[in-house]
């Protein structure tokens, strides 16, 4: 909003709401799945009821009380990648025995490095960006912390090389361990080399890994779905109910807009998050459309449903195009004001650099049709938030 202007803060804002209400429904309907291949007698309805009723109340805790549930969830989660780097590594170096192939043939044979050429590059790409999807939730995070400039800057240094080592690391061993084009990397390849360790009971294992995965990320995206409507309605672009009882009414000198990011944080309404109280109504928004979106997962038809789901997965591609031209454009303010307290490293090249390299993704997007659909979904619900923001704003301009 003060890096670009008040139309970006608004078609921002509600696009990466709208991605994580969806991606609640896809989260829930695939937990409440695993969970009924286990008891077949419960009906999928009422394992998807508990999970956001149980969750839902969750996130009505004060932030630290959620934080530690969270974190719990999250500490599974790492544990069990944590063993599997272990266990491949092992594989690799022949502590553990099982492996079939050498690495070079693994990385060289099958086809040969790069096989599918630039439109194998293409794929990987867009379905690397949806699952970085997420990690934005941070910055969300810190912002009811107690020294919130202090905890972002660690918390992104903690991203980057947790995402090194157990992202990266875990997508290196399995390419050196599976074939690229085995029926074992495209179905379930961290079982496969579990399989391939003589893990027992391997299937159950990771049907419990990533239902605890799906119940976490269900989790996280209340918060920060709850936190992103709340934000957005503190600055006049939402309804001010979802502020709370007692909520100033501030939130409408910030309609003028304008440059300054100060000027800005200034005009925000004061509700529930600036008084210390968890955003209760923001929350109970979310865990009802989430129930909502597992019905639209349900009865939605399949074509209708690929729309919204393409258009989510290239939101992301937006709103970070947004952040770097935002970040760009505020950076020189904010060192003349000696109030910029978290610095990327090689200014302003970095920048640059990843303007370009998502403007390198777009271009790869055009090379598929699947691409050219997705970007063709996100452009249209992209147009469409526009819209509305300038509707509003002719509209409120008018009272």
């Amino acid at each position: 909003e003060a890096g670009i202007g008040r139309w970006a803060g608004f078609l921002s804002g509600w696009l990466y709401w709208f991605m994580l209400i969806m991606v609640l429904g896809l989260e829930i309907t695939g937990a409440a799945q695993i969970f009924i291949a286990w008891f077949p007698s419960v009906p999928q309805w009422l394992v998807a009821l508990v999970i956001v009723v149980v969750l839902g109340g969750i996130n009505l805790l004060a932030a630290g009380d959620f934080g530690r549930v969270e974190a719990a969830l999250a500490g599974l989660k790492v544990a069990a990648i944590a063993l599997f780097l272990i266990i491949g590594c092992a594989l690799i170096v022949g502590v553990i025995p099982g492996r079939e192939q050498s690495v070079v043939e693994m990385v060289c044979g099958n086809g040969g490095f790069m096989p599918k050429g630039i439109g194998g590059i293409a794929v990987g790409l867009l379905a690397i960006i949806t699952s970085f999807g997420g990690i934005e939730v941070i910055t969300i995070a810190t912002a009811e912390t107690e020294d919130a400039q202090r905890a972002m800057s660690r918390a992104i240094r903690s991203v980057i090389w947790r995402i090194l080592v157990f992202y990266v690391g875990s997508v290196v061993l399995l390419i050196c361990l599976l074939p690229w084009d085995s029926e074992a990397m495209r179905t379930n390849p961290f079982a496969s080399v579990l399989d391939m360790a003589g893990i027992p009971a391997v299937g159950r294992i990771m049907e419990i890994i990533v239902f605890v995965a799906l119940v976490s990320a269900f989790s996280a995206n209340i918060y920060a779905s709850s936190r992103m409507a709340y934000s957005l309605s503190a600055r006049g672009m939402g309804a001010r109910w979802l502020l709370g009882a007692g909520a100033s009414r501030s939130a409408r000198a910030a309609r003028d807009g304008g440059e300054d990011l100060h000027d800005v944080m200034a005009a925000e309404a004061q509700g529930d998050i600036a008084q210390g109280r968890t955003p209760k109504r923001a929350v109970a928004v979310s865990v009802v459309l989430a129930l909502v979106s597992v019905a639209l997962n349900w009865f939605l038809p399949s074509s209708l449903l690929g729309i919204l789901i393409n258009s989510v997965g290239m939101v992301l591609l937006i709103i970070w195009i947004l952040i770097v031209i935002a970040q760009m454009r505020l950076r020189p303010s904010l060192e003349a004001a000696g109030t910029l307290t978290i610095r990327m490293p090689l200014w302003p090249y970095l920048s640059w650099v990843v303007l370009a390299a998502l403007g390198v993704v777009v271009v790869l997007m055009m090379t598929t049709d699947s691409g050219r659909a997705q970007l063709a979904a996100m452009g249209g619900l992209s147009v469409l938030v526009v819209a509305i923001f300038f509707v509003r704003e002719r509209w409120l301009a008018r009272r």
